[in-house]
């Protein structure tokens, strides 16, 4: 391997979500953060390079979305994913949360039903509750310790509750599920048969294990196109979540006009330099950094699968197919969500994201992102031992 993701690097500056605030956060300094879903790894060297670039230019001036930029978001889609697009399919935005709330703005009124995964990454339900929409969750079962669909459920909610739009998380966050074709045409077929509008949240679609494997849901049936709109970006693959650029791909001319025509009523879509640049950079040139990276997070997985099995063999946990987020179960601690959250911060001195906070069925869960250095992630992992080791 021949990046440096052992490489330590200090993040501790007041402005980093994940390092800065970890007095207000978690009520200590010295905390190890391994929390929100960015990785403590230095950026591939090519997006470095092209944004050195663009300073050495001397001149921040306005831009715009250049061809050789949407013919590496098609090229990449389509090798890696086997997503046919279109120059005019591709929609940019600042993000996939800024992507989901307009979704909800455009196609939904006031007070319908919007449908998601409980648990799920918890800003789907803060955009459908914002935007006074009714949310609407299907519990995922349990088995085999990974989470499945409960598609008798997911219908007869859909038809009691009249739903409108349905947000899927694939690779599934916080579980790390990488959805099967069979349990995705399950739902697109539910979804085409009641006329629910579909949202598929692909961000983590590029962070897929072996032997797993990514399906893109508008690859599976063309009749898919006309109602899915999905959701991607260079960020969480290549760790550029502050040059805030996703894309949004719409197929359905009739639903890509009505998507402009919101953005264009609050600009959305003039966007970061640094964003366009970064992100061609990453799908132009970063695939070895990426094979590179997917080697790390296996091995740092393998790591926390064998601590937990010899160390903490009381705790149930999903080894995720996807995603470098691993869930576990703290039911054995006897906390409340608040204790729990308040245990691992006090008395593990480590950051965790709290289940609870994806929905009901988060509870007792917590979320331990190991895109990190191996070095942080022993510590980490100690931490969290001795925190299942003193009774509170």
């Amino acid at each position: 391997m021949n990046h440096h993701f052992d490489e330590v690097i200090d993040r501790k500056n007041p402005f980093s979500v994940k390092w800065g605030s970890l007095e207000k956060l978690f009520g200590s300094e010295d905390v190890l953060p391994m929390w929100v879903a960015d990785m403590d790894f230095e950026n591939p060297e090519p997006v470095l390079a092209a944004l050195r670039k663009i300073l050495d230019n001397h001149v921040l001036g306005y831009m715009m979305p250049p061809d050789s930029l949407y013919e590496a978001i098609i090229h990449w889609q389509k090798e890696r994913h086997q997503m046919i697009l279109a120059k005019e399919d591709i929609l940019f935005s600042p993000g996939v949360v800024p992507s989901i709330g307009l979704i909800i703005q455009t196609f939904t009124q006031v007070n319908d039903a919007v449908m998601i995964h409980d648990p799920v990454y918890t800003p789907f339900s803060n955009m459908i509750e914002l935007n006074q929409r009714k949310c609407i969750s299907s519990t995922l079962t349990i088995q085999d310790n990974q989470f499945k669909m409960d598609f008798a459920d997911i219908e007869k909610k859909m038809v009691d509750q009249q739903v409108k739009l349905f947000i899927l998380c694939n690779p599934q966050n916080p579980g790390g599920r990488v959805w099967s074709k069979k349990e995705l045409t399950q739902l697109a077929e539910l979804c085409k048969k009641h006329g629910v509008l579909m949202i598929s949240d692909e961000i983590h679609g590029d962070l897929v294990f072996q032997p797993e494997s990514f399906t893109s849901l508008v690859t599976l049936d063309s009749s898919y196109q006309d109602f899915v709109l999905t959701l991607s970006a260079a960020t969480k693959t290549f760790n550029l979540a502050g040059i805030k650029l996703s894309m949004v791909f719409v197929q359905n001319p009739k639903l890509r006009d009505q998507f402009i025509q919101a953005q264009n009523k609050i600009e959305q879509s003039a966007l970061n330099t640094f964003g366009y640049v970064g992100t061609e950079a990453a799908f132009s040139e970063g695939g070895p950094w990426l094979s590179d990276l997917m080697q790390y997070l296996s091995a740092n997985l393998e790591l926390i699968c064998t601590f937990f099995d010899k160390e903490l063999p009381q705790v149930r946990y999903m080894k995720p197919e996807g995603t470098y987020l691993f869930w576990f179960d703290c039911s054995t601690l006897g906390m409340t969500d608040a204790e729990l959250a308040d245990h691992f911060a006090k008395v593990g001195k480590i950051g965790l994201n709290a289940g609870a906070a994806y929905g009901p069925a988060g509870s007792n869960y917590m979320r331990l992102n190991f895109a990190a250095p191996q070095s942080l992630i022993e510590e980490g992992l100690k931490r969290i031992k001795y925190a299942f080791e003193q009774p509170h």
